[in-house]
């Protein structure tokens, strides 16, 4: 067995420190996350509430590992974005943007974390509302909701990337909604955030992936986007753009001044994880990044939109295969749905009957809850009822 081998063979969740990492970055990404649905009110900045999303996740991992031997890295796997309505993705504004949220809105959030290079990541969707959500915004939330419920079921060893594919989409049609084009579900390794095993949202002759099976011991990020439109986003500005990530291995030297500034700024605080320019000195930054993204030194993350007036949701979790199970690990409880729709199809009420955990032999002990833990952060998925789409969860 080569090193590399050996060091990929360690390094899975057959250690049992390496699920302590997991679970350590999931529980300050749901708390990062919980933090930031809070703050998301009428007239709030969306780069102030993007900035305490990131905040809080830099200072809970800054107080681990602080007195160990080897430096640990640790800190933002992505950057919060915040992404209102019919914008689909990676929104996560410069510091002299002015955009606030308003009364209605429907967000999607979008924020990861590491701990050692082992990622947690969680999108969630909430709408700026008292009350049910209601109509086709109630019918885009529960389909995605109710998709990452089955491929939460179908995510399992042994289970291939094109069933989860299949179903999400039979999911989301029965609620009169599209999955959007172009979404991955990458499976994450320790400093990959976008491993080559991949679940693709829609199969087209467009979009081609290796089959995969899935196999014990391997993290998934799995992630949802549905619409109430065509699910076929647009890059309407390239402007808008303000994440990116170093792509490790390509190299090109860099004309100009300003962009080399920015580029070894980048390779010393981003050297592999996905950042926002926003940590970057503005000016230069907007100067610098271009030509490091046209040479492809850098991967951007674009801000898509659908068309004016489309409702898109968003559910991203992180997904262990353990030996006794799935264990999903980031989440964050909905509100209270009211779709026009019910589930009906008996192929999707047998998927979501399955349970996740594979039944432990003996009496296996429960973990104590630590004060101040949500008690579902990676409790056992029940069935789920089919009825309105949300989880039986508070």
């Amino acid at each position: 067995m080569s090193d590399d081998e050996r060091e990929e063979k360690e390094l899975d969740l057959s250690s049992p420190e390496v699920v302590t990492k997991y679970k350590s970055a999931a529980e300050i990404v749901n708390k990062a996350l919980q933090l930031v649905v809070s703050e998301c009110k009428p007239k709030a900045k969306i780069v102030d509430v993007c900035e305490k999303g990131d905040s809080y996740i830099r200072e809970q991992t800054g107080n681990m590992y602080k007195n160990v031997k080897r430096k640990i890295e640790r800190g933002v796997a992505f950057p919060t974005c915040i992404s209102v309505n019919n914008t689909v993705c990676h929104f996560s504004p410069l510091a002299s943007d002015e955009t606030v949220l308003e009364e209605g809105d429907l967000l999607k959030i979008d924020i990861g974390c590491h701990i050692d290079g082992f990622i947690a990541v969680v999108a969630h969707t909430h709408v700026i509302h008292e009350g049910p959500v209601t109509g086709r915004a109630a019918d885009v939330i529960a389909a995605a909701n109710t998709a990452a419920e089955v491929a939460l079921r179908l995510v399992r060893p042994g289970k291939k990337n094109k069933d989860v594919t299949d179903a999400i989409q039979k999911v989301a049609a029965a609620y009169d909604c599209k999955i959007v084009e172009g979404v991955l579900s990458h499976q994450m390794k320790q400093f990959v955030i976008d491993g080559n095993k991949v679940v693709l949202s829609v199969s087209g002759p467009e979009t081609r992936v290796d089959d995969a099976e899935f196999e014990e011991n391997e993290v998934y990020a799995i992630d949802i986007v549905t619409s109430t439109g065509e699910g076929k986003p647009k890059l309407l500005d390239e402007k808008q753009t303000t994440i990116y990530k170093r792509a490790v291995d390509k190299n090109y030297h860099l004309k100009m001044k300003a962009s080399r500034f920015i580029f070894s700024e980048i390779n010393q605080k981003f050297p592999i994880m996905p950042f926002s320019a926003r940590a970057l000195e503005e000016k230069r930054a907007r100067l610098g990044l271009v030509e490091c993204v046209n040479h492809d030194l850098l991967q951007p993350y674009p801000v898509l939109h659908e068309k004016p007036g489309d409702y898109v949701a968003h559910i991203k979790f992180t997904v262990l295969l353990m030996p006794n199970g799935s264990d999903r690990v980031t989440s964050h409880p909905l509100q209270e749905l009211q779709p026009t729709k019910t589930i009906d199809d008996p192929e999707i009420k047998t998927w979501l009957a399955l349970g996740t955990k594979t039944k432990k032999k003996g009496g296996g002990k429960k973990k104590k809850g630590k004060k101040g833990d949500r008690p579902d952060e990676s409790a056992e998925a029940e069935p789920m009822d089919a009825t309105n789409g949300a989880t039986s969860k508070e």
